[in-house]
């Protein structure tokens, strides 16, 4: 079964959404059976690398509330993210491009380490405050999962993978979507937003129920002498 996920290391769901994907993917009893591959997708592609603005200012110019308003719609979600075990700063977090952070994401799949740098990222943005757009910080957090640092220095100094981030943001908008996070399944179901636990679960069990259905067994001749947890019948 093939799961994409479309999605941005700047969205505070995204990572929200992430964990509560895993969490019904954890129950779900064909786990094993799953592929996740996360897609790349940016909220503002044309966003500054060096923003002037924290976070919470953004917002209330963006949602046209004040100043303490954004920051009581921040602690909301922080609120929200701590009730998936995540820890949530958004008052330091440094707003910048991320189409470099998706460059490295597209060079970990190659390297088989998609998924670890994708929570690496996510958790250096929302949780460390740490400058995703920056190349120095992007290097030295690809190392930390493994990565080799002259393989990321070759691909954050030029344009590598851009190709493959502007492909899946296309791809993303033709199948629909309208806000990340995106989970698409088999390219059959999709799922729009940090959906619970639960609801990831139902969507994986219908989809494996309806690519492995059960026989229909038909009985043939009478039926004989058979035993039950009550009685036997001769």
């Amino acid at each position: 079964m093939k799961v994409e996920i479309w999605s941005d290391i700047a969205c505070p769901f995204c990572y929200i959404g992430k964990r509560k994907f895993e969490q019904g993917l954890e129950q779900f009893m064909h786990n094993e059976t799953v592929d996740v591959t996360y897609k790349s997708f940016q909220l503002d592609p044309n966003a500054a690398k060096q923003q002037n603005q924290s976070m919470s200012e953004m917002l209330a110019k963006k949602m046209g509330v004040s100043i303490e308003q954004a920051k009581e719609m921040n602690r909301h979600v922080a609120s929200q993210a701590s009730e998936v075990g995540l820890t949530y700063h958004l008052d330091t977090a440094i707003p910048t491009n991320t189409l470099d952070a998706h460059r490295l994401i597209q060079y970990a799949a190659t390297e088989g380490k998609m998924d670890a740098m994708k929570e690496r990222l996510l958790k250096a943005y929302f949780t460390e405050s740490k400058n995703v757009a920056d190349h120095s910080t992007l290097t030295l957090l690809a190392e930390e999962v493994g990565l080799d640092k002259q393989g990321v220095e070759n691909v954050l100094f030029g344009n590598a993978y851009l190709q493959e981030v502007q492909n899946d943001q296309r791809e993303g908008s033709q199948l629909g979507l309208q806000g990340v996070p995106f989970f698409v399944i088999n390219r059959k179901y999709a799922v729009s937003g940090a959906q619970s636990p639960e609801t990831f679960l139902s969507v994986l069990n219908k989809v494996w129920d309806e690519e492995n259905p059960k026989a229909d067994l038909k009985t043939l001749g009478e039926t004989g002498a058979s035993c039950t947890d009550d009685s036997c019948t001769p």
